[in-house]
């Protein structure tokens, strides 16, 4: 099986089970959807935040390979 797969069963089983203890909290209705709700946000933003940092690389990644390529045609041309 590989890592990524067991990683994400992982992280979705915490998940769930993180879910279903605010769930079964003794905590008002309206204290225990605040909960999930400042969670969500939680997860929302580290996984905004990971995207933004792999798209930056690649974007960086790109424009360095265009740099390169823009520098040798220039270059062969000569």
């Amino acid at each position: 099986m590989e890592s990524g797969k067991v990683m994400l069963g992982v992280l979705g089983g915490l998940a769930a089970g993180v879910l279903l203890g605010v769930l079964f909290a003794p905590a008002k209705g309206s204290k225990t959807r605040k909960r999930i709700l400042n969670k969500g946000k939680g997860y929302a933003n580290g996984l905004k935040d990971k995207f933004e940092k792999i798209y930056k690389e690649g974007a960086d990644k790109y424009n360095g390979l265009l740099s390169e390529a823009k520098d040798k045609i220039s270059k062969s041309e000569i």
